[in-house]
């Protein structure tokens, strides 16, 4: 049994309308299990803290649910609902559709968390840009993101202001032994078959 981290709460956005996949990505099945259980073993192999975040009448058979507050204003929404239910300051955010992100990739990302406190937000940046969707989110950015959503500013990198986030670089993330196509998700039936 893979060792827990107490002091870390993980949170499984599967909200999204996933109109492009044609079916609910949370039940896409890829490699013989859905996304959803992918992502569920993964977490748990991380915290026995997991929720998902979405439609508390479709998930709640397979972990607790965390509803968003503020209704269909997207992942950003689900952060927030995710942090406002939190009791940890360490908060891992993971989409249901980034089935490729390893474990080992996970315990770096908390692992430079815990190494800076002041950061509310410790994220990766590559060449296809931000991964928030991936990242490691304090409590306190739950303020900075209902602010937004009050005022229907919905993108979450538009928050990663420089003295409260931790960015973790293309470059630092080679060095540490991570692709940065280990963050693509799946939106279409046919990235489920464009191999990894």
């Amino acid at each position: 049994m893979h060792a827990t981290s107490p002091d870390v709460a993980a949170f499984i956005l599967a909200g999204g309308k996933s109109s492009r996949m044609g079916m609910d990505k949370a039940f896409v099945p890829l490699g013989g299990r859905t996304l959803l259980a992918r992502m569920l073993d993964l977490a748990r192999s991380i915290t026995p803290q997991v929720s998902i975040v979405g439609d508390r009448q479709k998930f709640s058979p397979f972990a607790p649910v965390v509803e968003d507050i503020f209704r269909d204003c997207g992942p950003l929404a689900g952060i927030h609902a995710s942090l406002r239910s939190s009791s940890t300051d360490l908060n891992l955010i993971l989409a249901v559709d980034v089935p490729f992100v390893s474990l080992a990739l996970l315990e770096f990302l908390i692992s430079k968390a815990r190494g800076d406190a002041s950061a509310q937000v410790t994220v990766a940046r590559s060449i296809d840009g931000w991964q928030p969707l991936c990242a490691i989110y304090g409590r306190a950015f739950a303020d900075a993101a209902e602010q937004a959503l009050k005022q229907g500013r919905y993108r979450i990198d538009s928050l990663f202001e420089e003295p409260r986030t931790q960015v973790i670089g293309e470059e630092e993330l080679k060095i540490a032994g991570f692709s940065p196509r280990i963050f693509r998700n799946l939106n279409t039936p046919e990235d489920l078959t464009a191999g990894d």
